[in-house]
């Protein structure tokens, strides 16, 4: 089924996995997304690899996820390291695993990278990629955007102007970037309705497992730590569980907020892990009450 017509009926609940790095690894994948079938996902995603590292395995659990009648998956296609023939292969096969739903990304620089650079005969912007989603294939797609601004974006007006772009595109709708204060995605949705820009916008919540992993995230994509909460996270440097703890309790009051906010729904990056996301679907009874 289209995300879209979902989102036309209710609030999501979604989740975000990645491809691992063998082959090998690809059952504990699916494990997890076994895991946490239990809150009924309207969806869940699979990523690429970091630099478009792993693009097979992503198909691999896409196509296989799928596979099972309950569950709905959104595939990443992305620019990097890939000709426009490429590209356009690696979506016949999506359409033709019965995938519905894909998310289209210009996606980040290979490891040791500083600068996207196009592939030969390659889409240069994620807006080129959704123009020939939207011109060759009736997929259902989402798009990226970036409640605190794209770290490469020049100023917020600029990037609201790419999500524009995305949209007159044709995006069904648009899933943001993990954000820590919830001010700054309240901030972004008057921005893009000052834009005119109206598809749902289903914001991104990271659970955190350490303050070393959190800080390395952040610093990669321009979001804010609160004072308060870097704080706490200082304290808890050398202790990973109590981390995870404190990640659980402080996506718990994030979600708590954006839903009693009226958001379009919550999609959470997993990290392949299943129990952070648990307790806090726990805590919320947000099963029960959607």
């Amino acid at each position: 089924m289209k995300i879209s017509e979902i989102l036309s009926r209710k609030r999501t609940i979604s989740f975000e996995f990645y491809p691992p790095k063998e082959e090998e690894g690809i059952p504990a994948v699916l494990r997890s997304m076994e895991r946490l079938k239990e809150f009924s996902p309207d969806f869940v995603s699979v990523t690429y690899g970091a630099g478009g590292s792993t693009r097979r395995f992503t198909q691999d659990i896409a196509v296989k996820a799928n596979e099972d009648p309950d569950v709905n998956v959104m595939a990443h296609i992305t620019c990097v390291g890939q000709s426009r023939s490429q590209v356009h292969n690696a979506l016949e096969d999506l359409k033709a695993a019965g995938i519905e739903n894909v998310i289209a990304l210009r996606g980040d620089p290979p490891k040791g990278e500083t600068r996207f650079q196009t592939a030969p005969d390659g889409f240069s912007h994620a807006t080129d990629l959704m123009e020939h989603i939207k011109a060759n294939f009736s997929f259902g797609f989402a798009g990226a955007c970036y409640p605190e601004g794209h770290v490469e974006s020049r100023d917020l007006e600029t990037d609201i102007e790419h999500t524009k772009r995305k949209v007159d595109a044709g995006v069904d709708f648009l899933i943001s970037q993990l954000f820590y204060d919830n001010t700054y995605f309240y901030r972004f949705l008057d921005r893009v309705g000052k834009a005119g820009i109206n598809v749902p916008i289903i914001p991104g919540v990271l659970p955190f497992l350490s303050t070393g992993q959190i800080r390395r995230f952040t610093s990669l994509c321009g979001a804010t730590i609160p004072t308060e909460l870097d704080a706490r996270l200082e304290k808890l440097s050398d202790d990973d569980d109590a981390a995870r703890a404190l990640g659980i309790e402080y996506a718990t009051e994030q979600v708590r907020d954006l839903w009693d906010n009226g958001v379009s729904g919550v999609h959470f990056y997993a990290l392949n892990r299943s129990y952070s996301i648990s307790r806090i679907l726990r805590n919320l009874s947000l099963k029960v009450e959607r």
